[in-house]
C-alpha cells in the first residue's frame, strides 16, 4: 500500500493555462508567437487567454482544494519574471506567483514548481535558443530569481518537463527542423547544463528539495518471461544516434555522471558536443528525487539473440485521443526500472489521458473512460510501490483543459472541463472518481 504521507497532485503549466500573456509586465514567450505560423497548430489556436488562470487562480485552487489534492504542481513562466529573458525582473510577475503560492498554502496545497515547462522567452529564442552557448547562464539567473522571492516558503523544485521534449520540437525549438547531429547533441548538453545550473542556484537555500522530470514511452515486456523482461530494459536504457527521445542520455548524466557508454561509441568526435572541464560533475549535482512523466509504452520482447524487437500491438486494443495506447503496466513497468537504475524517491510528475468529453444538457460530463484509465494506471503504480520501489507522489494531468500545444483546444485532459467562451468550470465525474481515490490513499481501487 501507498505510505501515509504518499502525494497526490494535480500538474498544469504556465503556458497551457495562464492566458494574460500582454498582462503585468510579461514578456513574450515562444508560445505566444509559434502559432502563428500557418498550419502551426489545429484551426490555428493560440494560448494567449487558455483558461485565463492569471485571473481565476483563486477560483481554481478552491476546486483543488474540493478535490483534496495534497500538491499541485505547476510552473513559472520565465518571461512573466524576467521579460526578456535575462536583465530587468518584473515585480508584477512576482507578485503573481506570491499570491498562487500564499493561495495555495492557505488551502493546505503543498506547491511543486518546475522551473521550465517549454516557454523560452521569445527574446531568448530568437537569440539562438537552445543552440545559444549563453542559454544556461541564462537559466541560472532565472532560477535564482525564482528561488531569492520563493524559496522560503516552497520546498519542492523540479528543473525542466520533460527535457525530451525540449529539444524535440516543444520547448523553444523549431520543430521539424533539420538540425545536424552536433547541434542536436550541443543542445541536449545545454540543457543538461541549464539542469545543473538551477540546481546549484536551488542549494544555496536550506531545505529545497530538488527533482527531475524527463518522459518517454515505457518498454513494456510482452510476457513475464525473464528474457522479455531484460530485454525491455535493454530497450528502455537503449542509445540511438542523435537519439533525442531516449532515457539514459538525459538521465545518466543527471544521476549516474556520465553519458551511457554507447553514446560515445556512436557518435563521432566531430558530432559529439564540446564537454568542458567540470560539466559532468555540475550537471549531476545530486538532486533529492526523481520523476517521470509516464502515459503510454511499446511491447517488447527478447530476439532469441541477447536483443530485443519490437511486439505490435494487440488488434483493436484501447487508444486515448492522442492516439496513445492504454497500457497501464506503463506505470509498473517504467517506475521499476528506472528505480533499479536510479534509485532515488520516485513521483509520477504526469499521467493522464485525452477522451471525448461532452456536456450534458444538465452541466455534466460523465468521461468514464477517464475513470477506468485513472484506475488501471494507478493501480499499476502502486502494484511497483508494493513491490519495492520507493514511490512518493502521484500528479494527474491535467487539472483542467488546457491548451494541448499543437493540438491546442482539440484534445482535453482535464479533471474539469473549460468552457473557452465562458470559461466556465464543470468537474467531471473523473473529478469525484480522484476525489475517492485520494481520500481512500488508492487502497480500493
Amino acid at each position: 500500500m501507498f505510505k501515509k504521507d504518499f502525494v497526490w497532485g494535480v500538474a498544469t503549466a504556465a503556458a497551457q493555462i495562464e492566458g494574460g500573456y500582454n498582462e503585468g509586465g510579461r514578456g513574450l514567450s515562444f508560445w505566444d508567437v509559434a502559432p502563428k505560423a500557418e498550419g502551426a497548430t489545429f484551426a490555428g489556436q493560440d494560448c494567449l487567454v487558455a483558461d485565463d488562470h492569471y485571473h481565476n487562480y483563486v477560483k481554481d485552487v478552491a476546486l483543488m482544494k474540493e478535490l483534496g489534492v495534497k500538491a499541485y504542481r505547476f510552473s513559472i513562466s520565465w518571461s512573466r519574471i524576467i521579460p526578456e529573458g535575462v536583465g530587468k525582473v518584473s515585480p508584477e510577475g512576482i507578485a503573481f506567483y506570491n499570491n498562487l503560492i500564499d493561495e495555495l498554502i492557505k488551502n493546505g496545497i503543498t506547491p511543486y514548481i518546475t522551473l521550465y515547462h517549454w516557454d523560452l522567452p521569445y527574446a531568448l529564442y530568437i537569440r539562438g535558443g537552445w543552440l545559444n552557448p549563453d542559454i544556461s547562464d541564462y537559466f541560472a539567473e532565472y532560477v535564482k530569481v525564482v528561488a531569492e522571492n520563493f524559496a522560503h516558503k516552497v520546498k519542492y523544485f523540479i528543473t525542466i518537463n520533460e527535457p525530451q521534449c525540449v529539444i524535440g520540437g516543444l520547448g523553444g525549438v523549431v520543430p521539424n527542423a533539420r538540425y545536424t547531429v552536433k547541434e542536436t547533441l550541443t543542445m541536449i548538453h545545454n540543457c543538461l547544463l541549464s539542469h545543473g545550473k538551477a540546481v546549484r542556484e536551488l542549494r544555496k537555500f536550506a531545505g529545497v528539495q530538488i527533482g527531475y522530470a524527463p518522459c518517454g514511452w515505457v518498454s513494456i515486456p510482452n510476457s513475464d518471461k525473464q528474457e522479455d523482461i531484460d530485454a525491455a530494459k535493454q530497450h528502455y536504457f537503449d542509445v540511438s544516434k542523435a537519439g533525442v527521445w531516449g532515457i539514459s542520455i538525459w538521465t545518466d548524466p543527471v544521476v549516474l555522471g556520465d553519458y551511457p557508454k554507447k553514446y560515445y561509441e556512436i557518435h563521432s568526435k566531430d558530432e559529439l558536443p564540446e564537454i568542458k572541464d567540470g560539466d559532468l560533475e555540475l550537471i549531476s549535482s545530486p538532486i533529492d528525487f526523481y520523476c517521470q512523466n509516464i502515459y503510454s509504452g511499446t511491447l517488447i520482447e527478447s530476439d532469441g539473440n541477447g536483443g530485443y524487437r519490437k511486439v505490435k500491438e494487440p488488434v483493436g486494443h484501447p487508444m486515448t485521443c492522442m492516439d496513445w495506447y492504454v497500457f497501464e503496466k506503463a506505470l509498473y513497468w517504467g517506475p521499476k526500472f528506472l528505480y533499479e537504475r536510479y534509485k532515488l524517491p520516485f513521483y509520477i510528475s504526469e499521467n493522464g489521458t485525452a477522451v471525448t468529453d461532452l456536456v450534458t444538457p444538465d452541466k455534466k460530463v460523465h468521461d468514464g473512460a477517464r475513470c477506468e484509465y485513472i484506475r488501471r494506471y494507478v493501480e499499476q503504480f502502486k502494484k511497483a510501490n508494493d513491490d519495492g520501489v520507493d514511490c512518493r507522489g502521484y500528479f494527474y494531468w491535467s487539472l483542467l483543459d488546457n491548451f494541448e500545444w499543437w493540438s491546442a483546444y482539440s484534445k482535453r485532459f482535464g479533471l474539469i472541463y473549460v468552457d473557452y467562451q465562458t470559461q466556465e468550470r464543470i468537474k467531471k465525474d473523473s473529478f469525484y472518481f480522484y476525489q475517492s481515490v485520494i481520500k481512500e490513499n488508492g487502497e480500493n481501487l
